[in-house]
């Protein structure tokens, strides 16, 4: 059987709709990891450190990065965090990671990592945090304090995911 002109154009050109989907997502994907690498190198660049140092680029594609200034306000957090808590970066701006926290939180981690925030040192803890929703998960942190180049702590910087393993 002969086709027409009008089949073979539809036998050739169709394509499927959720390759077009998938595409979308991944453009917007790195279209907000564009967007955060430029706001981090603004602070960095604000204060003086060194973003490439911190290797934040490519921890982004990965973990949810926090920046947060000395009294621990956020200042920053990348477009991931709304995946892992259900809040938009703008929502967290000027609070405290206090705001994940909550009953199932472990009492003595918040207090290692308040001693370790007060001796300007690194840490590395698993906590119960909260979402948006009231649900809990587990959040892998691995923070440390980000030196200006006067040798003084400017920010507090902590990399984040969720800690499926456990």
């Amino acid at each position: 059987m002969k086709s027409t002109g009008s089949d073979d154009f539809l036998q050739r050109n169709s394509v499927p709709i959720l390759a077009w989907d998938f595409h979308y997502e991944y453009v917007n994907e790195l279209k907000a990891l564009t967007a955060d690498l430029k706001k981090v190198n603004e602070i960095a660049n604000e204060f003086t450190w060194d973003e490439a140092k911190l290797n934040i680029e490519e921890r982004m594609k990965e973990e949810v990065v926090l920046v947060t200034d000395l009294e621990l306000k956020i200042v920053f957090a990348s477009s991931g965090i709304k995946k892992m808590t259900g809040y938009k970066a703008e929502e967290i701006l000027g609070k405290t990671p206090k705001m994940f926290q909550g009953s199932a939180t472990s009492k003595k981690d918040l207090k290692e990592i308040g001693e370790a925030v007060k001796k300007k040192i690194p840490f590395e803890k698993t906590l119960d945090n909260y979402r948006k929703n009231g649900n809990t998960y587990k959040c892998k942190i691995n923070a440390f304090p980000v030196f200006n180049l006067n040798g003084e702590v400017s920010h507090f910087i902590a990399f984040e995911k969720q800690d499926l393993s456990a």
